[in-house]
């Protein structure tokens, strides 16, 4: 009798404990979802009636106005989404596979320069050229107004190579002797053996990569702002939304209906939309990796 008692008061609790945990996890959900939503509904809220506040999710007066806005340029930014996109992807693959390279042989005892490599990589995180430096380096290098500016100064960084080296070593240095011994070279066991066991890690650091690539917009305005072909979507982003903030201070004096229209506010989150939603959609094939690439890389020696 006293134990069906003590199962009851137990079922009651977990049930109870259950409750109270999905009702966390609900607010949780609201509180990280909602900027998000709020952003949508503005986008596609009519750009006048924002002005006026309180939309929440739901967009009061629906319009698609402020998508139009961004993309009534012309034909330039379907051309500059293609350059993102190339940028993304290409900058991604080999700064996933520069750094890998860079970490194999930094994680091996037997490398004489070890420590030497490791000491300069990680100066490199705390002292940097400069904005002009590296301006002019990127000029002798002949890169200016080219589509290997966005990919050749990112091959390499340091915060992501000893993340990929702390992964390496993880993994049993036996299993590299073995190949070894049945006769592979270094080039074999890095490609055969390290790359397919790292790619947890892999995965996660290209995530980093890919968004870095994909929100990056001032070296567009640096070094490629000369060439109308290699601009950016976030480039391109960027110079719509200043043209709305101009004509909105035009409109305080012209009272332009048609000026009026282009809300910054408004244009604003379908830019964040346009800009976030890419990466959103890659995300969700990543993120099984996310966790163990990084709980398994965070441990720096």
């Amino acid at each position: 009798m006293l134990e069906r008692r003590l199962i009851s008061h137990r079922r009651v609790y977990f049930s109870l404990f259950d409750v109270v945990l999905n009702v966390f996890m609900f607010f949780v959900v609201v509180i990280t979802l909602y900027p998000f939503l709020n952003i949508l509904a503005k986008s596609l809220n009519d750009p006048i009636d924002t002005v006026k506040g309180g939309i929440t999710i739901f967009p009061r007066v629906f319009t698609l106005d402020n998508y139009r806005v961004l993309f009534e340029g012309g034909s330039r930014l379907p051309r500059a989404f293609q350059v993102s996109v190339l940028r993304t992807v290409i900058g991604a693959l080999l700064g996933v596979l520069s750094c890998a390279m860079f970490a194999y042989p930094l994680s091996r005892d037997d490398f004489v320069f070890k420590k030497s490599f490791s000491t300069l990589l990680v100066i490199t995180m705390y002292v940097s050229g400069g904005l002009i430096p590296g301006y002019l380096l990127i000029r002798s290098l002949g890169l200016i107004n080219s589509f290997w500016v966005y990919i050749i100064p990112g091959l390499i960084n340091a915060f992501n190579v000893i993340v990929i080296r702390s992964y390496i070593d993880t993994i049993p240095p036996s299993l590299q002797e073995s190949a070894r011994i049945d006769g592979a070279n270094d080039i074999t066991i890095f490609f055969k053996i390290i790359l397919p066991l790292c790619t947890p890690v892999l995965a996660t650091i290209g995530l980093f990569i890919a968004v870095g690539q994909w929100n990056s917009w001032f070296d567009t305005y640096l070094y490629a702002r000369g060439n109308e072909n290699l601009t950016t979507l976030q480039y391109e982003l960027m110079k719509v939304l200043d043209s709305a903030q101009t004509s909105s201070r035009v409109d305080i004096y012209s009272e332009s209906i048609k000026m009026a229209r282009k809300n910054p506010e408004a244009i604003k989150m379908a830019i964040t939309m346009v800009a976030t939603l890419p990466i959103v959609l890659v995300y969700p094939f990543l993120q099984r990796y996310f966790v163990t690439g990084i709980t398994l890389g965070a441990i720096k020696e």
